[in-house]
């Protein structure tokens, strides 16, 4: 479930004062409030796997974090939740508050989308928008019910589509030296992940 709450402009404060429910994640986007329920086992398991190949190829370079669903606070009118997000340590020590949110653009930003009209204008539109507008240098949108990933690059100061993978394609960046990993292991069950962390190759 997917909610947009229309003719009111929303700001970070506003969201102190809604109900504390471990179901519902609150988002504003251009002073727009975003309801959501929690996603679907399998779009978290998605994410999971997403965040395990990038976490790998952090460990063995050095360079960064990875994050499973940070808050991430742009301005009062722009705060939300990616379901993952790089960053490298250099940009970690400048954006991150004391309370652990992060207060500008990390560097790759990634979206698996839910299903639903509204949840694809949220990832699609609107947040490619806003990620494109902070500074963001890097945004995947994965859809794990066609199993393809959608990789948006920045290219004189906006992010567009550069490539759209799918089967045994390898998703690469350059944020990500020596990094690269065959999509299908995003959409993998666990009973058929095998040896994982051996497909991810990292140059310190």
């Amino acid at each position: 479930m997917n909610q947009a709450i229309e003719g009111v402009r929303w700001t970070i404060h506003d969201l102190e004062v809604l109900p504390e429910n471990e179901w519902t994640r609150y988002e504003i986007i251009n002073g727009e409030l975003f309801v959501t329920r929690t996603p679907h086992r399998r779009h978290q398991q998605v994410c999971v796997k997403i965040a395990r190949q990038l976490d790998v190829w952090s460990d063995a370079s050095g360079l960064g974090e990875t994050i499973v669903a940070p808050g991430v606070i742009f301005s009062q009118a722009d705060s939300v939740i990616p379901d993952v997000v790089w960053v490298s340590r250099e940009r970690l020590a400048q954006i991150e508050d004391e309370a652990g949110h992060l207060t500008g653009a990390p560097e790759l930003v990634v979206e698996v989308l839910s299903p639903g009209k509204q949840n694809e204008f949220r990832d699609k539109e609107a947040k490619l928008k806003l990620y494109s507008v902070q500074g963001v240098r890097e945004y995947w949108i994965v859809d794990r019910f066609t199993k393809q990933v959608e990789v948006y690059r920045r290219e004189k100061a906006q992010l567009v589509l550069v490539a759209t993978l799918l089967g045994d394609d390898e998703i690469a960046s350059p944020l990500l030296p020596g990094f690269s990993c065959s999509i299908r292991f995003f959409f993998l069950n666990n009973s058929k992940i095998e040896n994982i962390s051996g497909n991810i190759t990292a140059k310190k």
